[in-house]
């Protein structure tokens, strides 16, 4: 595809997903190659990814063991300190096998540079932080306090930023706070956004059995954790079915995480358990089976200071299969729909439960919708259109 990597060697590092699994990463992965970067990826094992060293696709990737999924913030720290030492382990050896020319580090969490400010400072090496999540507000969120963990992981960002030659922000929010907070200078940042693939997101017929015999399909893909306010969409089902006695509706729930188990007792004590299914981390067929058949898809994910800033990919996800979507009402999130949702007031299960019943009864409404986020998709988001914004934020680095 052209040669503007003059065989330069990339290490992309990730914590807290293994590749190709993360999909932004392998896309970016999978770009540079292709412009004649000689690209290795270091990241976690991870349930189906448990290869120490592959090559896929030209892309050698080495995965290191993680042996704990963190739950509380000594858990975090345990996470991310064993994280810590086998990346730095890793890139010794991959240093000595492969060599790299840039480190692209990918958060969460902010500690990366701690290892890669040892080969800019030794080998004159690049550094290029790709920010997924803003981890002070990420923290707030889960943890309730602005303590002194709070600070260190402030400085960490801080730090990251002023070690980072370039940094890629996922959206404008984010770009703001790494010039603002992070202090990055202006041109040395740039915004690539999570682009959907429409090579893999591809529309098929529905299959009715993911219906349990009913008229609609809702229909749910992400993280079962904390923030993503999976509780406010199982209370609008209660409210769907129980109250306005719509069983007509089904919910089908795609993605594994730390709340699963909690997710799933939550629905029974509700009475929903014929009415939602949990599918668990599903493999890309399955997802797009739930996708596909879904009448209307949701993303409940709660107002705060981390969500409110971030793009979700479940969004352009959905837009990309030309499905009306209904969400509470989040910056970022209304940036990328537009006209393809409608949005609820911030955090009231009862007015997400309304907006989905108000699209469920109007079939050419959700049609229109469907077809406008397709459309946004094709002509604005789908990652085609991010490929020259990455590529520049990599020619930055030597300019």
């Amino acid at each position: 595809m052209g040669s503007a990597g003059s065989d330069r060697r990339v290490l992309i590092v990730i914590e807290n997903l293994p590749a190709p699994f993360d999909r932004r990463v392998w896309q970016e992965a999978r770009t540079l190659r292709d412009a004649g970067y000689r690209v290795t990826i270091l990241c976690p094992k991870m349930k189906g990814y448990d290869q120490s060293h592959e090559v896929l696709e030209d892309i050698h990737i080495y995965r290191h063991p993680l042996p704990l999924e963190a739950r509380g913030a000594l858990g975090y720290l345990l996470e991310y300190a064993t994280a810590l030492f086998w990346e730095g382990l890793l890139m010794w050896r991959i240093h000595f096998r492969h060599g790299f020319d840039v480190i692209h580090a990918c958060n969460p969490p902010d500690l990366i540079f701690l290892n890669a400010v040892i080969f800019k400072w030794l080998f004159g090496v690049r550094f290029l932080f790709d920010h997924h999540d803003i981890n002070p507000e990420l923290f707030e969120v889960k943890f309730g306090n602005r303590g002194i963990l709070y600070r260190l992981i402030l400085l960490a960002e801080r730090l990251t930023f002023r070690c980072a030659d370039v940094s890629i922000a996922t959206n404008e929010s984010y770009r703001e706070i790494a010039i603002r907070r992070g202090r990055m200078p202006a041109d040395k940042v740039f915004v690539v956004r999570s682009g959907p693939d429409l090579r893999r997101l591809v529309q098929t017929p529905a299959v009715p059995s993911l219906r349990n015999e009913r008229t609609f399909l809702v229909g749910y893909v992400g993280v079962m954790g904390k923030q993503e306010g999976l509780t406010y969409l199982l209370e609008a089902a209660r409210i769907i079915v129980q109250e306005h006695r719509r069983e007509d509706v089904q919910f089908a729930l795609v993605g594994g995480g730390p709340e699963l188990e909690y997710l799933q007792s939550v629905s029974v004590a509700l009475g929903l358990a014929d009415y939602v299914t949990f599918t668990g981390r599903a493999p890309d067929s399955e997802l797009l089976d739930v996708l596909n058949t879904a009448d209307v898809c949701v993303n409940p994910d709660e107002h705060n200071p981390m969500n409110d800033k971030s793009t979700m990919n479940k969004i352009m996800e959905y837009m990309a299969l030309g499905k009306p979507i209904v969400q509470f009402d989040l910056t970022e999130g209304r940036v990328s729909a537009q006209e393809a949702s409608l949005y609820a007031k911030p955090n009231d299960a009862r007015d997400l439960a309304e907006k989905i019943l108000e699209l469920l009864d109007e079939p050419e409404r959700r049609r229109q919708m469907g077809l406008f986020g397709r459309r946004r998709v094709e002509e604005e988001l789908a990652w085609p259109h991010e490929i020259p914004k990455l590529l520049a934020a990599y020619e930055a680095l030597w300019a």
